[in-house]
């Protein structure tokens, strides 16, 4: 319903006999805007709400696969005099393999706990963990980050490259993947087995370089923990 207009006093009009209505300029336009504004298109509609995205739109980053500790190992060997190669294992390796869906790559994060050394001469174990050496004590893990990689790597072999940090020091390293052995469950009931080498010296370890190789022989067997809400990820 339109608002009722006030009825003003009449006054002539100049010059003239007949009456009119003088309205002031102002009085004009606001009795306008309350007839106009209600018939124009959306008003006293409710405001937009804003959008919320689709809860289906985007999926959710798949949870990292977790390495398993107890069948995964990483191994070194040194030579000595350039012949007799001397041989450790690290007995504890955790970590996690990030699976991106939607680019089929792979990250893969492994640390290694330097205290758990096994070698088959205790005085070299001693040697080893020793501040000549990895300096345990001081560095408690070792830790690789991988770059980016293809997920069929893990299946059909190839090149990783990623960040090495050893008495923390980083150094960007390449390792081997072997082609799997059982593709249709990699890391599952076999390994993912890859190998690689460091100059120790790379890492602050100088020491006995006359009758030590700088060179280190890299070794990793890699296990996903039996997890069944992950093995779909890792095929």
């Amino acid at each position: 319903m339109f608002p009722t207009l006030p009825i003003l006093p009449r006054a002539r009009a100049a010059g003239g006999t007949g009456p009119c209505r003088r309205i002031p300029a102002a009085w004009l336009a606001c009795a306008l805007s309350m007839l106009l504004v209600p018939a124009l298109p959306g008003f006293g509609a409710p405001a937009d709400v804003e959008a919320r995205p689709d809860a289906g739109a985007s999926s959710k980053a798949d949870a990292p696969l977790t390495l398993d500790p107890l069948r995964s190992t990483a191994e070194f060997e040194v030579k000595v005099l350039w012949l007799i190669g001397v041989h450790g294992r690290f007995g504890r390796m955790h970590g996690t393999i990030a699976v991106d869906r939607e680019h089929a790559s792979v990250v893969a994060d492994a640390r290694i706990d330097v205290g758990t050394i096994t070698m088959r001469n205790h005085s070299y174990e001693e040697w080893v963990k020793s501040s000549e050496f990895f300096d345990a004590a001081k560095f408690a893990q070792i830790h690789f980050v991988s770059e980016a990689f293809p997920r069929d790597r893990l299946r059909s072999g190839g090149e990783i490259a990623g960040t090495l940090t050893v008495r923390g020091v980083d150094r960007r390293i390449v390792l081997d993947v072997e082609p799997s052995g059982c593709p249709e469950a990699v890391a599952r009931s076999c390994a993912v087995e890859a190998s690689g080498s460091i100059h120790r010296s790379d890492f602050g370890m100088r020491s006995r370089r006359g009758t030590l190789s700088d060179k280190v022989e890299l070794h990793f067997s890699i296990y996903l923990a039996p997890e069944g809400g992950n093995e779909a990820a890792a095929r």
